[in-house]
């Protein structure tokens, strides 16, 4: 890894501690409201529809764009320009990096329309012809060629937002997808009951929506000084050099999102689970997904921009603290919360989605799957953190070709425990995967660094966290077996049984962490603290 090798170089100046974890916490917060938005999207959604086969329908259908914008955009895009547009910036070579963006942008626009185009159509011929017993082939394509469009849209988007990290810009577009999430439920109550079936007001919604986004992320451009050009230079050798970043990228997010694929799929075959399987799955890893985006995502958006302008400046020991001191944060915020999912999966999953047609043999499945989830939580954060990295290192193929014997591992476990496990079988597959995954890119991370990577420091603080972790998950789980039994089963009960034994988890936890003196908890305290202590002042 050229970044550690060679000679020392002396360590160029990182952005301010204060700067990059107030980022964080921004970002943090606005995709926390984007997650609860999403929440409520969902809520209402399975409250209209339930874990129906038409519901499974929408989910093949909705993972059908979303594959192919992660495949040909959006995420892989954004990994492979930020570094090669952050480094022209860095060169001050702003006309240059301009025309880069520029060109990308119309190139995105072009591309994508046309495998739009192709997608809408052959939509329409392939999904009938899975149209079985449990699946509804016929509507999944209907929802298909409705939502097709979103693989333009976001590819588009995804270059914008791209151009806004490399400013350090977070907060609009982080606030984006909360006006998405919104937008759905606004239009999902309005329409749901005008159209036939039904479910079509669910993919219309998600369309108009993602318009929105790249509406509001396109008006964020104002706040830094770039204006986009018509510029088509094919010729510019940074075309060919993001493009040339962007395949490993896309081979590893298609093999990853491929995993969610795998997953309806073999999850419509699930022996008892009639057909409810993929709607089940999808509202797990919808839970799953919240603390998941609140803390890993944020941590490794913040980061990348920073650890790309050291990996330009070639400074090692500057990007081994960041990245050690990125691990441990996640470690931190997402070892407690999949202990809290383990104890509460089902109290939760009962108090969020058990309305309307969503039945108690939904709330079965569904926090069944959300409980095996859980395990691959802290596992999937450092998997996104340490990717990140290689991608600011101009290295994408390293965790693409390791992301192929992640997916191999996934698909033999997936394969051997579906039919005896159902659906717990199949995403235990992907935390295994997941464990996997983490180990060998940290494994070839701490080569590429010479072996300094603070991994010792990293496993002690580690340790403590587990351990005030488990402690966390027992109170949690005490407290919500002592209150369920008072407070019954109603609506207000279950937000009281469950809300208080999250609070008290969370302040125990927070106890024990800033106790145990670990680091990272400090680092929470004291931004929390000066936040609260600038608000006082301007009060004044």
């Amino acid at each position: 890894m050229t970044a550690a090798g060679g000679n020392p170089t002396p360590p160029a100046a990182s952005a301010p501690r204060r700067r990059l974890a107030t980022n964080t916490a921004i970002f943090a917060i606005a995709t926390a409201l984007s997650r609860v938005a999403g929440l409520a999207r969902e809520i209402v959604a399975a409250s209209y529809f339930g874990t129906t086969p038409a519901a499974s329908a929408f989910t093949i259908a909705s993972q059908i764009p979303n594959l192919m914008s992660n495949l040909f955009a959006q995420a892989a895009l954004s990994a492979a320009f930020v570094p090669v547009f952050t480094d022209l910036l860095q060169q001050g070579r702003r006309r240059e990096a301009f025309k880069l963006a520029s060109t990308l942008f119309w190139i995105i626009l072009i591309a994508l329309g046309a495998i739009t185009a192709l997608g809408m159509v052959l939509a329409g011929v392939i999904l009938p012809l899975f149209s079985g017993k449990h699946f509804e082939g016929d509507v999944a394509a209907t929802l298909t060629q409705i939502m097709f469009p979103v693989v333009l849209i976001l590819g588009l988007t995804g270059m914008l937002v791209g151009i806004l990290q490399s400013y350090d810009e977070f907060t609009l577009p982080a606030l984006a997808p909360v006006a998405w999430n919104l937008v759905i439920l606004v239009l999902l109550v309005v329409l749901h009951k005008q159209l036939r079936p039904h479910i079509e007001a669910y993919a219309i919604a998600w369309l108009v929506a993602t318009f929105v986004q790249l509406a509001m992320v396109g008006w964020a451009l104002g706040r830094i000084d770039f204006r986009l050009r018509f510029e088509l230079d094919w010729r510019d050798p940074r075309i060919r050099q993001v493009f040339m970043l962007m395949l490993p990228v896309t081979i590893g997010l298609g093999i990853v999102n491929l995993d969610s694929l795998i997953n309806s799929v073999f999850g419509a075959l699930v022996k008892g689970a009639r057909g409810e399987g993929p709607r089940a799955i999808q509202l797990a890893f919808l839970v799953y997904m919240l603390p998941q985006g609140v803390f890993s995502v944020a941590v490794s958006t913040v980061l990348f921009p920073t650890l790309s302008r050291q990996a330009a400046r070639r400074a090692p020991t500057a990007m081994r603290h960041t990245l050690g001191n990125g691990m441990r944060q996640i470690n931190l915020l997402l070892i407690p919360c999949a202990g809290g999912l383990m104890v509460l999966a089902t109290p939760i999953v009962q108090l969020v989605f058990q309305h309307g047609k969503f039945t108690p043999f939904s709330t079965h499945l569904t926090s069944l799957a959300l409980f095996w989830y859980a395990w691959s939580l802290p596992f999937a954060g450092l998997n996104l953190l340490l990717t990140r990295t290689f991608f600011a290192l101009q290295r994408p193929w390293i965790p693409t070709k390791l992301a192929g014997l992640n997916m191999i591992v996934d698909i033999i476990v997936s394969v051997a425990l579906y039919k005896p496990l159902g659906i717990a079988g199949l995403v235990i597959g992907t935390a295994a995967a997941n464990i996997v995954m983490v180990a060998l890119q940290y494994n070839r991370m701490r080569v590429g660094f010479n072996g300094r990577l603070e991994g010792g420091q990293t496993l002690m603080i580690t340790v403590r966290i587990v351990v005030a972790a488990a402690i966390t998950a027992a109170v949690a789980r005490a407290v919500w077996v002592g209150l369920h039994g008072l407070v019954g089963r109603s609506i207000a009960g279950q937000m009281a049984s469950v809300g208080l034994a999250v609070i008290a988890g969370a302040a125990v936890y927070a106890c024990l962490t800033l106790v145990m003196r670990i680091p990272e908890a400090r680092q929470i305290e004291r931004l929390v603290a000066g936040r609260l202590g600038l608000r006082r002042m301007s009060a004044r």
